[in-house]
């Protein structure tokens, strides 16, 4: 009983929670790590770019409710989320055609087209503060849980409750569902195809007559849904601040270089990588270790390797050693 209540406590505090974090830092890595294996450039604006799809979807959110459209027990934000993803596309698009568009024609190189994505970041978390505001917005609604802790003690009769959110089950399904989509695109259609074609090998692609505009289009179309559906997820989950999702740049980035820069397995693998190492490495294992283990053994203290506070610390750690000792990641990377 004890082993059970250690395992309970445990599936609560650590894997359900890093099982919805690594969810969103997967969609997250997905975007970055199509970006680098398409256009061939890290997009240090991507987490202003979910912060921005998220500012969208939440200020329509908050115009259905206003006029009484919800969806019941769900988030009115899953409403939204279309209309979030086509303002974040015509975003992506029209900076894609204002600003990285010129710097493709002159046949730049990455280092440049990284500096101007750092510019690009550094506008557009200013436009979301001055529309938004700096502080935490939250419009999540419907229902809370999918079982609450009192209803699952009610239910086994053990001494430790097990809670799941409504959100980390909507962020779960609909992470699959994206994921499955993304990969029967690239794989089974026309368009998809042409985009791993020109990944592989651009010149080779253009005298198969692949329109790389077209391609280019349609890799920021998906990384407009991937990031707006990453940062509402997130946002549902826990809150939607611009500055955190300003930080979560780091985390994202250490997901797909640990999962091998442009390789979309590589991203989801590194995002529950770099999910559960910061949860477990953060969590405080005294009650976990006092079923678990025998009195004399059992840890005076909270048994707590890093306080919360340095969680991205912990994403900046694995990324120095992937860094150093496997440069290509878990997948070797750029294989979209």
């Amino acid at each position: 009983m004890d082993l059970l209540n250690a395992f309970i406590t445990l599936a609560n505090f650590v894997l359900i929670p890093a099982i919805a974090y690594g969810s969103q830092l997967a969609l997250g890595a997905l975007g970055v790590t199509l970006i680098y294996g398409i256009l061939r450039f890290s997009n240090f604006a991507h987490g202003d770019t979910m912060a921005f799809g998220t500012m969208a979807t939440i200020l329509i959110t908050w115009a259905f409710q206003s006029i009484g459209i919800s969806a019941g027990p769900l988030p009115t934000a899953l409403l939204a989320l279309p209309f979030g993803i086509g303002v974040c596309a015509l975003l992506t698009l029209a900076t894609d055609r204002g600003v990285y568009r010129f710097y493709r024609t002159q046949k730049a190189k990455p280092i440049i087209f990284v500096m101007v994505s750092l510019g690009v970041m550094f506008i557009m978390n200013g436009l979301v503060r001055f529309v938004i505001g700096p502080d935490d917005q939250r419009f999540s609604d419907g229902e809370r849980f999918i079982i609450s802790v009192r209803e699952f003690k009610a239910l086994t009769g053990l001494d430790e409750g097990l809670a799941i959110k409504t959100t980390q089950g909507i962020t779960v399904i609909t992470a699959i569902i994206v994921v499955a989509l993304l990969f029967y695109f690239l794989n089974r259609t026309r368009t998809g195809k042409s985009m791993r074609a020109y990944s592989d090998n651009e010149d080779l692609a253009l005298l198969s007559g692949i329109n790389p505009e077209r391609v280019v289009m349609v890799t920021w179309l998906i990384v407009a849904a991937l990031a707006t559906v990453a940062g509402v997820l997130y946002g549902l989950d826990k809150s939607f601040k611009p500055f955190v999702y300003f930080q979560l740049l780091l985390p994202i980035f250490a997901s797909a270089i640990v999962g091998g820069l442009g390789n979309p397995l590589g991203a989801i693998a590194g995002g529950f990588t770099i999910a559960f190492s910061e949860v477990m490495i953060t969590y405080a294992w005294k009650k976990v270790a006092g079923y678990a283990l025998p009195d004399s053994l059992a840890p005076d203290g909270l048994a707590q390797l890093l306080s919360t506070d340095y969680k991205f610390a912990v994403s900046f750690v694995i990324l120095l050693i992937v860094l150093l000792f496997r440069p290509t990641g878990l997948f070797a990377g750029k294989a979209v």
